[in-house]
């Protein structure tokens, strides 16, 4: 059955191309993206590692790790990376799993047979410091990942762990947010003491919480 929201997020050991890495102690107490890629040297999953490292400044603002995988060897990774960091302006700053006997990819679910029986398609798992999983994103093997719409979820997930509010369509940093239908007005009074707006009664919209 396929990994849902809420589920616990596997943990395992697996070699890297940074090193033997367990999981869920590599995590700490902070968040992470386990994203895969269908193969080394193939075009779009060297642009999509080049965008993440060069974004790997902001997930570390946001106090969460990432790391790549694929069913290729640690030998593979580590001879694939000199071509990303040439052909992307980057230097890969971040872990890439080994798995060729598939053990990570079939806990997590990321081979899809109707798709490609051998290797992994673009699935995105966020994972929350209660080891969660907090998000899953799957793309097929011809799309290359939008990585900033992942930190922009990131922002939400971890400002609504917080308040009691959800972020609306297209949300980004600053902008209003959603009040939930739980809260009364009148409770609502204290934990927004910016106000709102109401659209229906259903709809508050109330300045980002701090």
């Amino acid at each position: 059955m396929a990994l849902q929201l809420g589920d616990d997020a596997p943990d395992f050991t697996a070699d890297t191309s940074d090193g033997t890495v367990s999981f869920h102690e590599w995590l700490g107490d902070g968040w992470g993206v386990l994203f895969s890629h269908p193969k080394d040297f193939t075009p779009v999953c060297t642009t999509e590692l080049g965008a993440v490292a060069k974004l790997k400044p902001e997930f570390d603002k946001r106090n969460t790790k990432v790391i790549a995988i694929s069913v290729d060897s640690v030998e593979s990774h580590k001879g694939w990376i000199p071509d990303i960091n040439e052909t992307q302006g980057t230097t890969v700053n971040f872990p890439i799993i080994a798995d060729p006997d598939r053990k990570v990819a079939d806990l997590y679910g990321m081979i899809h047979p109707n798709a490609g029986d051998t290797v992994t398609v673009r699935s995105v798992f966020v994972v929350g410091p209660d080891k969660k999983i907090k998000l899953t994103i799957t793309y097929p093997q011809s799309t290359g990942r939008n990585f900033q719409e992942i930190l922009r979820v990131i922002d939400s997930l971890q400002l609504t762990a917080k308040h009691q509010v959800s972020t609306p369509a297209d949300w980004k940093v600053g902008e209003d947010v959603v009040i939930s239908p739980a809260i009364s007005d009148e409770a609502a009074k204290d934990k927004f003491p910016a106000g709102w707006k109401t659209a229906r009664p259903y709809l508050r919209l109330t300045p980002q919480p701090k």
